[in-house]
């Protein structure tokens, strides 16, 4: 079956397929989802458990330990990744097998959440309940933040509430949540002295406040044929109506009124939970995300125009800030890639033009545009998401799409001017190559396809990658055997044979040169190939001198301030010093906007952005300016600064990186073992090895330093004489300082805490502690704390105490302010290495490394059943094994150009660079087949195997050489770009130093392999 024929007897039909894959790639295209970058699922769930009162080592051992245990049994677990626990608080995060998608991991959270429910009752009173939380990788794709000068944190709530409701509304939008609104609070701060006095109990008052919070059923009455419900008003309209409450009556018939002896207010609670700033004010922060696969430019054009006609219900005054705006950024970047792809096109069709002629080269211009126009259909088909990975690929492919057109049409071109018809020159061409270039094609895609089938997030975010590469070919080779050769036909000419002598188009001084040259090299055989291995060993070693990375910086026009204080600082110290420093930076030149989170990490407005789990020491700056080609300019000065004035800190500024990443430093040195002690030695150690090198910055422990806890010593004997507990005891502590709920209040829907705690004097200053009154049971009256208390001592423990699978492990961070983090580490190893480890402890490097390790291996497991296809599939074009081996033998020379193309440019080998040295096997093989393909047919025509030797080499340099130079200048709109500059170095340096290596070595191979004998011999 002949293709080409089939389309020249059915014309009609492959003009309508023409006109349908022009119409319908375009129809594609404009409704295709876009996103800045590929989707990818985050296969962690977080399991939070309360544990109030009980410290850090307590919490692990009595709530940590055991739901771990429970959830280990789960066969869908990968790793426990990490759990941490702190002072009252539990949090685990559990990671799934790779090989659970969107689609299944729904049910794997329902079991996870069954396990966790189960281990409920194996916790200690007082602990849980746990809280399962599977979906915080959502991405809020719009982040905006709420301020308004002279509005209070209530009255911005109430804004947001407002736009929550209304914008949830709008076609796309999945979920509306505002974040950093400070919780509403009533505060009873009861006079101590005038309570012991009264014989007033802080219970008697947590006791009368909490009836009155309590919602009761108060039944119905029939009324006539009617049943009416009884439904009474509340007590007290305000909070100040809780002065009203009687608390006892004297002996003299007067009534103790609660205001009597406390003071009501309403508040903000204290400490609050996390802060949200926007240009130096405080804020509310909101947060949009898009429906599972949907196009979040549209659904951002929708939240403008809502947006604008939601302006006149909101307050004077309010103003809404644009913290990030994904829509925008898709637009850009979509924006930019088409440009980009736009350029490579017109490089592509200009050097066509140049090399082959006018009517050829627009030939298979409208050919490239056709593939890419029908490429969309099906990929649009599929689901794909125009994205930064998926528009590259396209460019990456472009120069290979028109590989098979240039092939055929060349070899058309040929015929036609030794005397062939048009049309039987195009049936002739598509015989001879549509196996053979069926075959390169396949293998040129099979290289791809350990992408595809990569399991891990790694893989996932790539995986558009290999989508792209697999529809786009197949279908360049489809149009290459039908729709080419039609056109071809029809369009192109040749200058008829003069006095009827047949054209012979290598009849020219430079194909006579490299026929020459190349005789030259197969006459030296051995000497070309001991100079082809010096080469390539001296590449080798070049090679190990390049420095790795995973992913590269992103070109976006934000970076990050993360600020760390000391372990167990109060939230408001750490907002006094960001106070500070967003005041600096919005000073700055070319600074447009800083959004900050102070108490934990911002909420997830990129998919590739790790937050920082809760910690009042922390804080972390957004900082947008004017072009992110400035953001190199403002990071040192902002560190030197932070440096400068804050020395208790660790202050690190960084860039955001393109692609997964985990949270923490690029660098981490993890110190797994039992002691703490111990673990915090060698932790300790690994620091100052860090501290020492001169590109490190943001060193830090992820336990944190050890903090001073004030342990009052009861006395049991004495406690047990006034009728008190240890728990009693913690709550008279509690009120004392912090203050503690006792119950709500009603306001509407709202449901505000009722918290009693000490007047602020009293608060505010811990030697009130040995002032503080107890109401004792068995006395009746209020006692001093002391009574029960031999005294105070202050020890020194561990705040948080992090595990991973279930053993502890301290972590060291670090990361490169200048270099790379791979050099950063390189530097550091041996030395941390050396630190002697006790028996039973053991270390591992995260980070960059193992991010990078795992995807490697994911995308390593893969390779082997396709690179064994990809054996198999040349083996079956020719049925020769040493055909088979010629062609393979020049595959490890791609690391000649590789490694020119890096060392030249100073780039690094990171993994899209791996991706596209991949990519650069399956060309190699491709233009090796073609040439073989080439001898094979010559020597089928009665040409001695020298003779065709050369003359396949001679015939084949112009197809192989415009196909390596339509994919090497098609590059070169990515030599630009941040995120494919590596791959597009690799594949342009790999594929040029390939073509000229292969254009002699596979000639000089085969000759060497199957003993041909040299032209001098023949002569």
């Amino acid at each position: 079956m002949n293709l080409a024929k089939i389309a020249f007897d059915h014309s009609v039909v492959t003009w309508m397929f023409i006109f349908l894959l022009v119409v319908g790639g375009l129809v594609s295209f404009s409704g295709m989802a876009r996103l800045e970058d590929p989707e990818f699922t985050i296969k962690d769930a977080v399991v939070v458990t309360p544990y109030p009162g009980a410290s850090a080592q307590e919490v692990e051992a009595e709530v940590t330990d055991r739901i771990e245990k429970a959830v280990q049994e789960m066969g869908q677990l990968k790793e426990i990744y990490e759990s941490t626990s702190y002072r009252g608080l539990s949090v685990i995060k559990f990671r799934m097998k790779d090989k659970y998608d969107l689609t299944k991991l729904p049910q794997v959270w329902d079991e996870l959440r069954r396990k966790v429910g189960d281990v409920q009752v194996e916790l200690p009173p007082g602990a849980g309940p746990s809280v399962v939380n599977d979906d915080f990788g959502d991405v809020y794709g719009i982040f905006a933040a709420l301020t308004g000068e002279g509005y209070t944190m209530a009255e911005l709530k109430d804004v947001a509430e407002m736009l929550r409701k209304e914008l949830s509304l709008v076609t796309g939008v999945s979920r509306v949540e505002f974040f950093g609104d400070q919780q509403e609070v009533i505060y009873v701060e009861p006079d101590r002295d005038r309570m012991a006095m009264l014989g007033i109990s802080s219970e008697m008052i947590a006791g009368e406040l909490r009836a009155r919070s309590l919602v009761s059923n108060s039944g119905n009455v029939v009324v006539g044929s009617e049943r009416v419900t009884l439904d009474p008003t509340a007590v007290f309209e305000t909070p100040e109506e809780f002065g009203k409450i009687v608390l006892s009556n004297t002996t003299g018939g007067s009534q103790i009124y609660l205001r009597d002896v406390a003071t009501i207010s309403r508040g903000y609670q204290e400490p609050p939970e996390f802060i949200q700033r926007f240009d130096g004010r405080a804020s509310v922060a909101l947060g949009i995300s898009t429906v599972q696969g949907g196009n979040v430019v549209v659904m951002g054009e929708a939240i403008k125009v809502r947006m604008a006609e939601l302006e006149e219900r909101m307050p004077i005054g309010v103003e809404i800030g644009i913290i990030a705006m994904q829509p925008d950024a898709v637009t850009a970047s979509i924006s930019g890639f088409l440009v980009s792809l736009g350029q490579a096109v017109v490089i592509v069709i200009v050097v066509l033009l140049i090399f082959m002629g006018l009517r050829t080269g627009l030939l298979i211009g409208f050919v490239l545009f056709l593939t890419i126009s029908g490429s969309f259909v099906f990929l649009s088909a599929q689901g794909v998401i125009l994205e930064r990975i998926s528009l590259g690929a396209l460019i990456i492919a472009l120069g290979m799409l028109v590989d098979n057109a240039i092939v055929v049409t060349d070899g058309m071109l040929i015929k036609m001017e030794k005397g062939t018809k048009a049309k039987q020159a195009a049936i002739e061409m598509v015989a001879q190559t549509a196996i053979p270039l069926l075959g390169a094609t396949a293998i040129a895609i099979l290289a791809f396809a350990a992408i595809g089938t990569s399991q891990d997030k790694t893989g996932e975010y790539t995986r558009s990658l290999y989508t792209v590469i697999l529809v786009s070919l197949s279908l360049s080779w489809v149009i290459a055997m039908t729709i080419t050769p039609m056109l071809a036909a029809k369009f192109l000419k040749v200058k008829p044979a003069k006095d009827g002598k047949v054209i012979d188009p290598y009849d020219t001084k430079f194909y006579h040169g490299y026929r020459s040259f190349l005789g030259g090299a197969i006459r030296m055989r051995w000497l070309t190939m001991g100079i082809v291995v010096v080469i390539f060993v001296v590449s080798v070693m070049g090679f190990g001198t390049i420095e790795g990375a995973f992913f590269p910086n992103s070109s976006r026009n934000q970076f990050l301030v993360e600020y760390w204080i000391p372990q167990g600082s109060d939230i408001r110290a750490t907002e006094r010093d960001v106070i500070e420093i967003e005041e600096h930076i919005l000073a700055m030149d070319g600074v447009a906007h800083v959004a900050t989170t102070v108490g934990k990490g911002a909420i997830r407005f990129l998919l590739t952005y790790n937050a920082e789990k809760s910690n009042n020491s922390y804080a972390v700056m957004l900082v947008e300016v004017d072009d992110y080609k400035q953001i190199d300019v403002l990071k040192p000065k902002i560190q030197e600064f932070m440096v400068a004035n804050f020395p208790q800190s660790i202050p690190t500024v960084k860039r955001f990186i393109n692609g997964p990443a985990e949270p923490g430093g690029a660098v981490q040195f993890k110190v797994i073992g039992p002691d703490p002690v111990v673990l915090r030695s060698v932790a300790d150690q690994a620091r100052a090895i860090f501290q020492a090198d001169f590109d490190a910055f943001g060193v830090r422990l992820d336990w944190g330093d050890r903090v001073p806890v004030v342990r009052p010593v009861i006395a049991t004997e004495q406690a047990n004489l006034a009728g008190l507990s240890r728990p009693e005891i913690a709550v008279a502590l509690q009120e004392g300082f912090l203050g503690k709920t006792i119950g709500v209040y009603r306001e509407g829907i709202e449901l505000m805490p009722i918290v009693m705690r000490a007047p602020a004097p009293d608060r505010l200053d811990m030697a009130s502690i040995h002032n503080l009154q107890i109401w004792s049971p068995t006395a009746g009256h209020m006692i001093p704390l002391t009574q029960v208390v031999t005294g105070f001592e202050t020890v020194w423990e561990d705040q948080v105490i992090a595990r991973n699978n279930r053993r502890r492990a301290i972590t060291v961070f670090a990361d490169a302010e200048f270099g790379l983090a791979t050099s950063l580490m390189a530097r550091t190893r041996p030395l941390i290495d050396a630190i002697e480890l006790p028996s039973g402890y053991e270390t591992a490097w995260w980070g960059e490394f193992k991010s990078t390790a795992e995807a490697q291996a994911s995308l390593g497991a893969a390779l082997p059943p396709f690179i064994l296809m990809m054996v198999i599939i040349v083996i079956m074009l020719f049925n020769s094994m040493k055909q088979t081996i010629v062609i393979w033998l020049v595959v490890p020379l791609g690391i000649v150009g590789v490694t020119v193309g890096l060392l030249s440019t100073g780039l690094p080998f990171n993994f899209l660079a791996l991706l596209g040295f991949l990519s650069l096997i399956g060309m190699m093989i491709k233009n090796a087949i073609v040439l073989i393909d080439e001898i094979n047919s010559q020597v089928a025509d009665g040409v001695e195997l020298l003779d065709a030797i050369l003359g396949a080499g001679v015939s084949r340099l112009r197809p192989v050489a415009m196909a390596a130079a339509t994919t090497v200048l098609g590059m070169a709109p990515l030599f630009t770009d941040p995120f494919f500059n590596a791959l597009a170095m690799t594949v342009a340096a790999g594929l040029t130093f390939a073509t000229v290596l292969t254009m002699v070595v596979v000639p000089v191979l085969y000759a060497l392999i199957f003993r041909v004998p040299s032209p001098r011999k023949q002569g």
